[in-house]
């Protein structure tokens, strides 16, 4: 039983304690590509430790080798039984999210994505752009496969100069090159799979400013940071829509802050969160495929 109570450990570990510690610390700002593969270790694992407890409990509570693998008058199978159809539930739940996320996340996508093809003016700057005719400052993109956009509002043009708004169109390019979008979906479906009284947002919201921070790196790298600074101040609180990634959307304090200090080289502290990423992950699944090997080897000795 010792397998079972560990994984079962250490997924409550990884959605509860070390999330909310993580969250409270500044280093993963300094590696902010390392840190979302961190976040994306943490929360797959916590899946894959949740799952493993379900699955090496009933192995441990089912029949031993050379008995019949399953007896509907045994207790203890029925026991057994039952707890691998909670395991599946979990595996149904948890891929119903993540179906649901992309289905609908895509849907509002396209639907405001024709709207603004409709209401909006082309632009020649970079492909895709489309130019609103609002006062309010709106700058943003509509990711795709094929057909992303880029939104900016006459607002936002008002507001920005021209090395202002070349730093942010670099920022929405760089989400659209990297597909961050998909990065959140996966936070999302992860987030809504969970019942209303176990979830937590703050895997959610360190990804959504995670990702502001790799196009940040992107556009500073392109532009310097100075204008993209002074660009995020200007769109500081601008609407954007559900489906989108605004360039000012969240955490604007801290990306001024952080563009305000040089760039960082962080290569060994980027080293060891990727290995502790790699070891979250390697621990629960080994754990998981012990008892299923175990119970191949049984059934063909």
């Amino acid at each position: 039983m010792t397998t079972p109570v560990l994984l079962a450990v250490l997924a409550l570990v990884l959605t509860g304690p070390a999330p909310a510690l993580l969250a409270r610390s500044d280093w993963p700002y300094r590696v902010p590509r390392a840190a979302v593969i961190l976040w994306q270790a943490i929360a797959l694992a916590a899946v894959l430790a949740a799952l493993g407890a379900g699955i090496a409990l009933s192995y441990s509570i089912a029949g031993r080798p050379g008995e019949p693998r399953f007896d509907p008058s045994s207790v203890r199978d029925l026991v057994a039984a039952a707890i691998l159809a909670m395991v599946a539930l979990v595996v149904v739940r948890l891929l119903w999210a993540i179906g649901r996320v992309a289905v609908g996340t895509r849907a509002r996508r396209k639907r405001h994505r024709d709207l603004v093809d409709v209401l909006a003016t082309p632009d020649g700057l970079i492909p895709g752009l489309r130019v609103l005719a609002e006062e309010t400052p709106l700058a943003y993109c509509l990711p795709a496969l094929r057909g992303a956009r880029v939104v900016v509002s006459v607002g936002a043009l008002d507001r920005l100069d021209d090395s202002e708004l070349k730093a942010v169109l670099a920022h929405e390019q760089a989400h659209l090159r990297a597909r961050h979008d998909l990065v959140l979906e996966e936070f999302t479906a992860l987030h809504h799979a969970f019942p209303r009284w176990v979830r937590s947002d703050v895997a959610l919201e360190q990804a959504r400013t995670l990702v502001e921070l790799l196009a940040d790196d992107d556009a500073r790298r392109r532009n310097g940071p100075r204008p993209l600074a002074r660009a995020l101040v200007a769109l500081a609180g601008a609407p954007a829509p559900e489906a989108a990634l605004a360039a000012a959307k969240s955490a604007t304090v801290l990306r001024v802050q952080r563009l305000a200090g040089p760039a960082a080289n962080e290569s060994t502290l980027s080293a060891i969160t990727y290995a502790a990423a790699a070891a979250l992950l390697i621990l629960p699944t080994i754990t998981i495929a012990a008892p299923i090997v175990k119970a191949i080897v049984d059934a063909v000795s």
